[in-house]
């Protein structure tokens, strides 16, 4: 009988396999708890009212809030007022970063939030779905000595959405709303040094244009971007794990394809787990460093959503493939009603990614959380998408569940065989149940982690909910995939060791002829008549029952 590595590996090199495993499984966690800094940093700006004096102006100005060639300031709008300066007239400039410092292509990409100070007056309240329309500018230079060149230019609108906690009286004027944070620009790659915001808000009374939206005292902006420290340690970990994954799977197909049979559908499932993750490892963001590839972001949640859908999808044919008969096995169509709802959730995942960042190719100031109706459908999407994750997880916890029942049945043949025949294939059930457990871990790891970048994802656009994810969290999540991906393609590649046959010899010497004999034709009724990757694979087929 040939089987798969890990039936016919020693325990000891079992063992000694499972814990060096472990221990890298520690060190993807320390790389990012010791070596890497958080994933993301935030920086709050100010943005400066700077005048612009000239009426219908024809070609673009940029307004600099310091420097040599800073703008005409004011601090307050009585000011303004006073000097008899029109609202449309001030331009609120932002530049990032702060002074005497640079931004940097390992930052990856720039998610800008907006927040209004917004005071309270009882002849200028904020009325019910107040809507502040801005016009807005996104400028870079790589020098501090260059003129500005225009990146982005839109008109936007954003949804107010603010409470006012005190009572509304003329004692409480000049006290503040408190606003949600409002979702205004993202860039998917950090390619200049310098960046510069201007944003005006227009004002057009007959046309209702930012018509009671209150009296706007000051724009706060917060740049969110990633850590270069994070990054590289991110790029250095994809560039190691690459060969690591590309070599055991070019093995592991080497080894299938030697075999006289076929490969079977877990074989190829397999494979596919392989491919899909030597895709999500390829470390094309260095290209990103020297190329200012704004799709990046994009490209890079379409690799992790094909290797959710693998991932996921594997995990269902993996326990089927121990449930179904041998009629049913082996055939991918029988699963399309588990493997289609994973390809749905996924196609839906694309079209809402490719809704928002797939816009902000040509807009970086568009957000699909702009409108009420927006964020509606994106809140419903994350909860939804939490929802499926869990009932995904329970419905995989009764599959396992059903293999353990499926395998208890079948060890109804073990007291007819003789003590060391016995003895194997207790230890053969033993390390598969051990590799479903691993397997059910990585599953709820991966269904918390899947759950919480979607909550990290959306956590500005409602509030102060925050659930912050550290570097120890990333670089383990990925090193877990990895090595369960390696550890799969090793422990069910074909192993070169023919246990039957040494068995059958050695008994032989120790003059147990009749019972070896007897033990064979129990084998080739319950399990050696089925072609499959381990014996375990084929005791739990329905037929060998029978």
């Amino acid at each position: 009988m040939t089987g798969a590595i890990i039936e016919n590996m020693s325990t000891k090199k079992l063992v000694i396999v499972g814990v060096t495993l472990l221990l890298f499984q520690a060190l993807a966690f320390m790389v990012g708890g010791l070596i890497a800094p958080s994933p993301t940093s935030a920086v709050e700006y100010l943005a400066t009212k700077c005048v612009d004096t000239i009426k219908h102006r024809q070609e673009t100005k940029w307004f600099m809030p310091w420097g040599p060639n800073q703008c005409d300031k004011i601090r307050t709008f009585d000011e303004a007022m006073a000097k008899r300066i029109e609202a449309n007239n001030i331009v609120f400039a932002a530049h990032i970063p702060m002074p005497n410092n640079e931004m940097s292509p390992w930052f990856q990409f720039m998610l800008v939030i907006l927040q209004f100070d917004i005071a309270f007056k009882m002849y200028n309240q904020i009325e019910e779905g107040a809507v502040v329309t801005v016009d807005v500018g996104l400028a870079y230079r790589d020098d501090s000595f260059s003129e500005w060149t225009e990146m982005a230019h839109s008109f936007e609108h954003r949804n107010l959405n603010c409470n006012f906690t005190a009572d509304k009286t003329f004692e409480n004027e000049g006290r503040y709303y408190e606003c949600d944070p409002l979702p205004f620009m993202e860039v998917g790659s950090v390619a200049h040094k310098y960046y510069l915001i201007n944003i005006r808000l227009p004002v057009n009374e007959r046309k209702k244009v930012n018509i009671g939206i209150g009296e706007i005292k000051d724009i706060r902006l917060v740049g969110i971007h990633q850590n270069g420290g994070f990054t590289k340690v991110w790029f250095a970990m994809k560039t190691f794990l690459t060969p690591s994954i590309l070599i055991i799977m070019i093995w592991y197909w080497r080894r299938i394809t030697l075999m006289t049979r076929p490969p079977v559908l877990l074989e190829k499932v397999i494979f596919a787990l392989g491919i899909s993750m030597t895709f999500i490892n390829i470390p094309v963001e260095w290209f990103s460093v020297g190329f200012n590839w704004t799709w990046m972001l994009l490209f890079g949640d379409i690799r992790q959503g094909i290797f959710y859908s693998m991932l996921l999808s594997f995990w269902i044919i993996f326990c089927g493939e121990h449930l179904m008969d041998q009629m049913e096995r082996n055939r991918f169509s029988v699963y399309w009603k588990q493997v289609g709802p994973i390809v749905f959730g996924s196609f839906c995942l694309f079209i809402f990614d490719m809704c928002e960042r797939g816009v902000q190719l040509t807009n970086p100031f568009y957000s699909i959380w702009a409108s009420d109706v927006g964020t509606e459908l994106a809140m419903s999407f994350i909860i939804v998408a939490g929802i499926c994750a869990c009932l995904y997880f329970l419905f995989l916890c009764f599959m396992v569940f059903q293999v353990f029942r499926n395998i208890s049945g079948k060890r109804t043949s073990l007291p007819a065989m003789s003590k060391a025949r016995r003895l194997h294939y207790e230890g053969l059930i033993f390390r598969f149940k051990f590799l479903m457990l691993v397997t059910l871990t990585c599953a709820a790891m991966t269904i918390i982690f899947f759950i919480i970048s979607q909550v990290n994802e959306g956590h500005w656009h409602w509030g102060d909910h925050t659930v912050q994810m550290n570097s120890a969290f990333f670089t383990g999540i990925y090193g877990m995939w990895n090595l369960y991906v390696f550890a799969i393609m090793f422990l069910y590649a074909p192993s070169h060791k023919r246990y039957g046959d040494e068995q059958s010899s050695g008994q032989c010497i120790a003059g147990d002829g009749g019972a070896t004999s007897g033990e064979d034709i129990q084998l080739t009724t319950t399990v050696t008549h089925v072609d499959g990757p381990t014996e375990i694979y084929k005791m739990t087929g329905k037929e060998a029952q029978e």
